[in-house]
């Protein structure tokens, strides 16, 4: 097994970026997002992540949201497992480099994204601002045929806009790589209940259409 990994100074801390190099090799449905994890290493715009809007920070809900809660998926049961590992000092660190390791799905951690201006209508608006969203996927799986955003939550069951969080990953996801988000799938969890979505159903407020390719 080998884990490629960088560091990248971004604001709110260090974020190790890795990724399992033997696993994305397998990734043959989607050339797009291979190319796009391996160019991270060397062409990550880092200067977008020093200011503009996170994330992590949006505290809007979405529209016609169709979560489901799930006890007993098999992400909560990695997530148990991998916060027993003692090489690492974050439950965050724990679950990512366990998952990395140990789950034959996640392919990589920690993943820079971004979301441009003129990429979504009403931008300016929802933001309040013309600079760059961005973000850092916690967890990245391939399962079905679908790429897989995840967020690791400690009390998902508490949460009221991580869907809205990780719809965001997932839309900045897919502009990046040219990719519908009809071929993702997006979800939530902590060690005991994992929360799962469709992005391509969801819409935000004030936004009358997503620009899908």
């Amino acid at each position: 097994m080998v884990i490629k990994n960088t560091c990248f100074n971004h604001k709110g801390g260090f974020y190790h970026y890795r990724v399992n190099l033997p696993k994305i090799k397998l990734i043959n449905e989607f050339p797009e997002l291979l190319n796009y994890l391996d160019s991270l290493f060397s062409e990550c715009p880092n200067e977008y992540f020093n200011c503009g809007p996170r994330g992590s920070c949006l505290k809007f809900p979405l529209n016609n949201l169709n979560l489901k809660e799930i006890k007993g998926h098999e992400i909560s049961t990695l997530a148990r497992l991998g916060l027993m590992d003692s090489r690492e000092r974050t439950a965050h660190t724990k679950v990512q480099c366990y998952m990395l390791e140990k789950d034959s799905k996640t392919v990589a951690v920690e993943i820079p994204i971004w979301l441009e201006p003129n990429e979504i209508e009403f931008y300016e608006e929802l933001f309040q601002t013309n600079e760059q969203l961005t973000g850092h996927i916690d967890l990245l799986r391939i399962e079905d045929g679908k790429i897989w955003v995840w967020d690791y939550k400690p009390n998902a069951q508490k949460e009221k806009f991580a869907s809205t969080q990780v719809f965001f990953y997932a839309l900045m996801l897919s502009k990046r790589i040219g990719i519908p988000l009809d071929k993702f799938r997006c979800g939530y969890f902590d060690s005991n209940y994992t929360y799962v979505f469709n992005p391509s159903e969801s819409l935000l407020p004030r936004i009358s259409r997503i620009n899908n390719f």
